[in-house]
């Protein structure tokens, strides 16, 4: 296949090595050094020839959903059986054979890193740090206020509080 020929890539063969680079995880800049070409002049053959474009889109696809399913397999934690082989001879053939003598089911919990990363990402609204709270009015400071309204302003508080002053 031709280095930098839009027309090989376009084939069968083509698509099938674009789809396979996009679903290992390489970027568009690592798909285009493989071709031969710019990051530029991938982004034109997108623009121009749908068929590239839309494989690049499923093969990637496919890795983003099993990331998915990793990250939430891993979030709400899981179960899986551990063997233990060991290298024994054969009494029949005298041979070597790796021959499973323990199974253990093991638990691997739940991860809190990545149930905070899902919900943050899947549920922005409710569990993003950062809350966007709108104050209206105005707000007196200290450094705003006269001596006088600061007088008056402490006296109010003290009267609130049930201090008469003395303290």
């Amino acid at each position: 296949m031709a280095k930098g020929k839009y027309q090989d890539w376009l084939t069968d063969e083509g698509l099938l090595k674009l789809e396979a680079w996009a679903r290992n995880g390489l970027t568009d800049e690592q798909i285009a050094d493989n071709i031969g070409i710019s990051r530029s002049t991938l982004s034109e053959w997108k623009k121009k020839y749908s068929d590239i474009s839309d494989t690049l889109k499923k093969g990637k696809e496919v890795v983003d959903i099993q990331v998915e399913n990793a990250l939430l397999k891993r979030a709400l934690g899981y179960e899986f059986t551990e063997k233990t082989k060991e290298r024994m001879i054969d009494a029949e053939s005298g041979e070597f054979k790796l021959i499973t003598t323990k199974e253990v089911v093991k638990e691997v919990v739940g991860d809190t890193t990545a149930q905070i990363f899902w919900l943050k990402n899947r549920k922005p609204d409710i569990w993003r740090d950062r809350r966007d709270i709108a104050v209206e009015g105005s707000l007196n400071t200290a450094s705003s206020m006269t001596d006088d309204e600061l007088s008056e302003r402490i006296k109010k508080l003290k009267e609130k509080l049930g201090l008469d002053g003395n303290e």
